[in-house]
């Protein structure tokens, strides 16, 4: 299975010398790997990629794979937009990224923090929310949110948000227990909004101003914020219809949308060239290259250790935010390898770093438009059961 990675590599390995040269801070699409890939192999994506086009599970999207040191594949396919107007898919389209928020953004200012001495995983929430504890949720922890074993309901009403965060915040307060904790694996959009608050309570920042300053800017992601600037909005790739209106350029997510487009469990939009960087930097141990040659040490490299420990939660096994082998590993496909760390978004996006191949696999779609339909996962999975054959 992995005679194909190898002849990759050895291609690849002839090119070392542009790893030497200044072209190693050129973006992601200057340095296009293609030659790398075998013409079986492109076309083999090629028609995976035009299937889910033409059964409607999504108008296009952008596939992208790479080791530690360069991106290798990316390419984009299909369109960014058939309604209201059609637009030709691009390598450089930004993807609302959904649930892949939650270890890009949310997990990562976690680990921040642990390595700051500021948090340890089995802190109880309370300890840095005050109010949190109520109505039997006193015991659970960091690490109880991160891995989905909190007992906390997977999404509570969309009422509770629609009068702004305060009276958001204080509904999650007053959420009890849906089951005691550590006796099952529920995956909850609000064990992550809970985390996220908890960034915000410690730093006394916003969490995506902490996530840009922290994560973001030291990786040089330029086209990632929870906040697109409206000259970037024509880049972004539209989900469906908010009141009459495309959605483009504001979170899908109703919950974030009703925070103000940030929050601990959606909210981050992105790039293919973006996330290459932050799983490189992931996969170099927490050091990130920048344009101008210079490493920057991101995560301390026991921290990226840590994101890969796997917790067997009830037979779902979770990393700190990341997801390894549960019954949502659909999008990774059978060939990764169990040291392998991903997260899929609702909108459409995957993202998976396996550290035993030394590679990265990132699939962005927008699933959703125009008629808020399409399923992706299978697609993901066989894209990179392809690369990795």
């Amino acid at each position: 299975m992995m005679g194909w990675f190898v002849r990759l590599v050895a291609i690849f390995n002839l090119s070392l010398f542009l790893l030497l040269t200044p072209h190693v801070g050129l973006q992601a699409d200057d340095l296009l790997g293609q030659a790398a890939v075998s013409p079986a192999v492109e076309q083999r994506i090629s028609e995976i990629a035009q299937r889910g086009i033409d059964s409607g599970d999504m108008p296009g999207c952008v596939v992208c794979f790479g080791d530690s040191q360069r991106v290798l594949f990316l390419k984009s396919y299909g369109r960014r937009s058939v309604e209201p107007i059609d637009e030709p898919m691009s390598v450089d389209t930004i993807f609302d990224l959904a649930s892949l928020t939650k270890p890009v953004a949310t997990a990562s200012a976690i680990v921040k923090l642990m390595e700051a001495g500021l948090i340890e995983l089995d802190d109880p929430i309370s300890s840095h929310w005050k109010g949190f504890e109520q109505n039997g949720k006193e015991h659970v922890t960091i690490l109880d949110c991160l891995v989905h074993r909190s007992g906390l309901i997977p999404d509570n009403a969309l009422s509770d948000y629609r009068n702004g965060p305060i009276t958001a915040w204080e509904k999650i307060h007053q959420l009890p227990l849906q089951s005691p904790r550590h006796t099952r694996f529920q995956y909850s959009d609000v064990n992550f909004l809970v985390l996220g608050k908890v960034v915000e309570e410690i730093t006394g920042r916003s969490l995506d101003e902490y996530v840009k300053s922290e994560i973001l800017q030291p990786c040089e992601m330029v086209d990632s914020d929870f906040r697109i600037d409206p000259s970037l909005v024509q880049r972004v790739a539209p989900t469906e219809r908010r009141d009459g209106a495309w959605i483009r350029g504001t979170v899908h997510d109703p919950r974030a949308y009703w925070l103000g487009g940030v929050a601990g469990h959606a909210g981050l939009f992105s790039t293919a060239n973006d996330l290459a960087k932050f799983s490189m930097m992931i996969l170099n141990r927490g050091i990130a290259m920048k344009q101008d040659g210079t490493k920057v040490q991101v995560f301390q490299s026991q921290s990226v250790d840590a994101m890969f420990r796997p917790y067997d939660v009830h037979g779902d096994v979770r990393g700190l935010g990341w997801d390894i082998q549960s019954r949502y590993s659909r999008n990774k496909g059978k060939e990764l390898s169990m040291e392998s760390i991903g997260h899929g978004g609702f909108t459409g996006t995957v993202l998976w770093i396996d550290r035993k191949r030394g590679m990265f696999f990132c699939f962005l779609s927008s699933r959703l438009h125009p008629d808020g339909k399409g399923n992706i996962n299978p697609i993901a999975g066989e894209l990179w059961d392809t690369i990795c054959d």
